[in-house]
């Protein structure tokens, strides 16, 4: 089949319609430039050029051909681009693995960098439940997870991303929604609560409850969920009050208002990210520190008709 070098070079005569002139182009003499046409001819079966007077012109055949000769010089061109930059982690694939609340704080800022920064990097997102992230990291069908505690082990290694505070959310006419109030874990004793699942959210139902302990509270839980997203729906169905990372003023749910609370200020929510052991694979290098560059510490604003924040 023909080459590279035999496609560069009838793409050359084609464009000038004259050997000697292509060959000056090509940097090489006439004979060897007229045995590579003779012998792509030979290859494709078909005449590509008829001469004509010192020069020559496409036959129909020639004419088809040149666009499709261009299209893959193109191709091969680009190949060689995009091989070159995968060395220096500039392209590639690389599988994320976030949770449901990271969705909402850390991931809008790592895809907007990615894509600013580095474009040719394909970021392939996987969302899971933080056990099922290092199931499939340790499978090696993630590259890079956006972890909640406990620090991973065994094959892992993983830092310490985000602490971000929890907050108060409750409906807009309860009463500790009130801006005469300056709210604290303590007034959620007997409170109506709607509390995270004990299994599927585990470490945010273990977080809460040793702020409980911490203050010897006993809020009165009424419903026990897995997704932030849910709690403040039920929150502003007025079913009880919660409490969320901060990061939860990005959904801007109507009727739900989220407060800065006294006595949390001291467990705050941990996001971890975590990595194979060893894994030396470019993309997943420079992913790994564009996320820690990208991530600044958090301070959140008031986002969403109804939905206020008010941190110190």
């Amino acid at each position: 089949m023909f080459t590279l070098d035999q496609l560069k070079s009838f793409v050359v005569v084609a464009e000038t319609l004259h050997y000697g002139q292509a060959a000056d182009r090509l940097a090489i003499t006439q004979p060897p430039l007229s045995r590579r046409i003779q012998q792509l001819e030979r290859d494709l079966g078909v005449a590509l050029f008829d001469r004509v007077g010192r020069g020559v012109q496409l036959t129909p055949a020639g004419r088809a051909f040149l666009a499709d000769a261009r299209r893959i010089l193109g191709m091969s061109e680009q190949a060689a681009l995009s091989v070159r930059r995968i060395p220096s982690g500039q392209a590639g694939t690389v599988a994320l693995g976030f949770t449901g609340s990271s969705a909402h704080s850390v991931l809008d800022p790592i895809v907007n960098a990615t894509r600013e920064q580095m474009p040719d990097i394909d970021l392939v997102l996987r969302e899971r439940v933080s056990s099922v992230q290092l199931e499939e990291l340790h499978a090696g069908e993630l590259d890079l997870v956006l972890i909640r505690p406990p620090m991973p082990s065994a094959g892992v290694e993983a830092s310490l991303l985000q602490r971000e505070p929890l907050v108060l959310a409750a409906p807009s006419r309860h009463r500790l929604a009130d801006d005469r109030i300056d709210p604290h874990v303590k007034d959620l004793d007997g409170e109506e609560f709607i509390m995270y699942s004990p299994a599927e959210a585990r470490y945010f139902y273990e977080l809460l409850v040793s702020i409980f302990l911490d203050n010897g509270i006993a809020p009165r839980y009424v419903q026990h969920i897995s997704q932030v997203h849910t709690i403040l729906a039920l929150v502003r169905a007025g079913l009880g009050v919660a409490l969320v990372p901060s990061a939860a003023a990005n959904m801007g749910i109507d009727g739900v208002v989220l407060r800065a609370i006294a006595g949390a200020e001291s467990r705050p929510a941990e996001m971890i990210l975590a990595w194979r052991a060893g894994d030396a694979e470019p993309a997943t290098q420079a992913i790994k520190m564009l996320v820690r560059q990208t991530i600044p510490s958090l301070t959140w604003q008031a986002s969403g008709a109804g939905c206020a924040v008010r941190l110190p």
